[in-house]
């Protein structure tokens, strides 16, 4: 049994994809939780020496999803575990639009996705696995844009900001733990993900940035996901990790 597992939200694509392929290429055990399976990645833990485990869920609905994982990890209690980490990556980017012309369920589903869902998972990983003796870490992928306003990104940008917000009181809570765990809300960069192209391709009079990160892709200024996976996973390997709970790894 491998004595790493890290729990991670919408591992199928994209940086989530590539945090997977890493943490399983290090012996890692990883749960995955995404709407969709990935195909390659089966073949990628057969390869290395971690395990996959993937759940199919909705993350737009997370109360079964915590319900399970609480399950799944109360069952695991006498696993020999060195490290549990949980990181929240899964995100939406609602269609793009000044929040006078947004759908208020197109809203509503962000938030549950990029605030309200996280919370939970973090609320039910912080619970069952209180007693044990393995260091936990907590890493919720943040952006630049939960600390920095943007026209026709109100969801996104409330979203990232609640996640930033809610990891500070977290930290706080554990402080106060006798074994409490390291937790931080970490900004990874831009990254040349389905996002940034969903940026670049949005209505230049809905979106009056578009010229910002269509610069950004010309320039070659975007992170590969394989790049920033490393960077991020290097920032959750810190001795120092979570001294700060809002953090950006860049520096």
């Amino acid at each position: 049994m491998s004595a790493h597992l890290t729990i991670l939200t919408g591992h199928s694509r994209g940086l989530g994809l590539a945090l997977a392929e890493q943490l399983l290429a290090t012996g890692h055990t990883v749960l995955g939780i995404s709407r969709q399976r990935s195909p390659g990645l089966d073949q990628a833990a057969q390869a290395a020496s971690g395990e996959l485990i993937e759940w199919q869920a909705d993350l737009a609905d997370g109360a079964p999803v915590c319900q399970q994982l609480m399950a799944w990890l109360q069952a695991r209690a006498a696993a020999p575990w060195q490290t549990v980490n949980l990181i929240n990556n899964a995100c939406m980017l609602p269609a793009i639009a000044p929040l006078s012309k947004s759908d208020p369920a197109d809203l509503a589903r962000a938030l549950r996705v990029g605030l309200e869902t996280p919370m939970q998972l973090c609320a039910a990983f912080l619970q069952a696995t209180a007693s044990w003796n393995a260091a936990r870490k907590i890493m919720n992928i943040s952006s630049a844009l939960g600390r920095r306003a943007m026209a026709s990104q109100s969801a996104y940008c409330a979203a990232k900001a609640g996640m930033d917000h809610f990891t500070r009181c977290m930290a706080l809570d554990e402080a106060h733990q006798p074994q409490g765990a390291k937790v931080c809300s970490v900004s990874p960069g831009v990254i040349a993900t389905d996002m940034q192209l969903q940026l670049r391709s949005a209505p230049a009079q809905d979106f009056p940035d578009r010229a910002s990160f269509e610069g950004l892709h010309a320039q070659g200024q975007l992170s590969s996901p394989e790049a920033a996976a490393r960077r991020l996973l290097a920032f959750l390997a810190r001795a120092d990790y979570g001294y700060e709970p809002v953090a950006d790894v860049r520096g």
